[in-house]
């Protein structure tokens, strides 16, 4: 049966080997069956630039994504905020296709909202001035002047820094809300919507200027993989072990 397959923050890093055994099982397994895989951000923990894909690890993924590309099976990428400096060498090296957020695909007969799912997050207004600032081109041009040792190093504290910061933060604040959901559909026209970013797996409904509307939220990979395989007739949330 025809799916496509769509999963979002994996956070890979050497440093979690469990997750990354579940993630180059997938790509050697369920995906090879899949029509189409989209990832929809944060595929890394974090990503300094495409002067990286020397690193092993960054050199194992992208490979298995490109013996993905070479089985027939077309993958693309969306960026999430821990990778948006992914540019044209990372998705050259993976075989894949760098999309924007937000991305409107058909699917199988159905159009869909794609997204990463932090610009639905509006109540955080701190991390929404930090998210402006991180996607404007002269900034990341600059960054990418910097050596990559000090670029790594300045990711690392942001990270802390912003690990510090959530503890201060309610959850629902850093969730997404539901003005910017219904403003999302209307936007786009879409009835149905596919996002990450929060960590909440679970499929809402949303009925927006009278139309039943549909959103999909994709599961971390923090404590087990999962994928979201959407077929003709059936989305489907599959766990993997």
């Amino acid at each position: 049966m025809s799916f496509t397959a769509f999963i979002s923050d994996l956070h890979l890093t050497s440093a979690r080997p469990e997750i990354n055994r579940l993630f180059f099982e997938f790509l050697e397994g369920p995906a090879l069956q899949a029509d189409h895989l989209y990832i929809l951000g944060d595929l890394f923990e974090y990503w300094a630039g495409d002067d990286d894909l020397a690193n092993p690890f960054n050199a194992r993924v992208t490979a298995g994504l490109k013996a993905l590309a070479s089985a027939g099976v077309p993958a693309s990428v969306m960026h999430g905020n821990r990778d948006v400096l992914l540019l044209q060498g990372f998705a050259q090296a993976a075989g894949a296709r760098l999309i924007a957020d937000p991305t409107i695909v058909d699917l199988y007969g159905t159009r869909t909202l794609l997204m990463h799912g932090d610009s639905l997050c509006t109540d955080d207004l701190q991390y929404q001035a930090f998210r402006q600032r991180a996607r404007t081109a002269w900034r990341q041009r600059a960054f990418l002047l910097q050596p990559l040792w000090l670029r790594r190093a300045e990711i690392e504290r942001g990270r802390r820094k912003s690990e510090r910061t959530k503890q201060t933060k309610s959850a629902e604040i850093m969730d997404v809300t539901t003005a910017a959901v219904e403003q999302a559909f209307r936007d786009s026209g879409c009835v149905r919507m596919i996002h990450g970013h929060t960590h909440r797996p679970a499929r809402h409904v949303h009925v927006v200027d009278g139309k039943t509307c549909e959103r999909w939220v994709l599961s971390d990979w923090y404590r087990h993989g999962q994928y979201l395989r959407v077929a003709p007739d059936e989305w489907t949330s599959v766990e993997l072990t």
